[in-house]
């Protein structure tokens, strides 16, 4: 038993934490049981944490299917209406589970603002920038990594929007 509580507590590398040691950013690792469907609430919950604090990656496209990736509070959804409105974009819709894969180079569930397959515009909903500590997917399914805000606005140039719907 205690092997496998030591081996589940490691994770390897991923192309999230390699670009987030890079850039020499602090964090901190939280792997826990992936839940199919489960999301940012369940993770929210197996660790304890805040489900406002959890921040979803969603990778989203606008209407000439140009990817981008919208970070939002893990109890809250995207009004996308609201979302193309502030980007300029006639419309923007959640990408298919296999063209997000694509884009991202991550399985959805295990999608991260970090080290993306291709690099897409950012957004996030400004009141995570209002939060002391948010976590967010590491690069794999059951792996969330503690870590500033700001620090997505100065690596990938999140540009703050409000599109959050309770």
């Amino acid at each position: 038993m205690a092997k496998k509580d030591k081996k589940a507590a490691h994770v390897s590398e991923t192309p999230a934490t390699q670009m987030l040691r890079a850039h020499g950013v602090a964090f901190t690792s939280h792997p826990y049981e992936y839940l199919e469907h489960g999301g940012a609430q369940h993770s929210a919950a197996v660790l304890g944490l805040d489900p406002y604090a959890v921040v979803k990656t969603l990778v989203m496209q606008d209407q000439d299917a140009k990817p981008l990736l919208v970070l939002m509070h893990g109890n809250r959804t995207v009004s996308t209406k609201n979302l193309a409105r502030q980007i300029g974009a006639k419309s923007v819709e959640p990408c298919t589970p296999e063209v997000a894969n694509r884009h991202s180079g991550y399985l959805v569930g295990g999608t991260s603002p970090f080290g993306t397959r291709r690099e897409m515009p950012v957004f996030i909903e400004e009141s995570i920038l209002a939060l002391p500590r948010i976590a967010i997917n590491g690069g794999r399914r059951g792996f969330l990594v503690q870590i500033d805000p700001q620090v997505c606005v100065r690596l990938l140039g999140a540009r703050p929007v409000q599109c959050a719907l309770e």
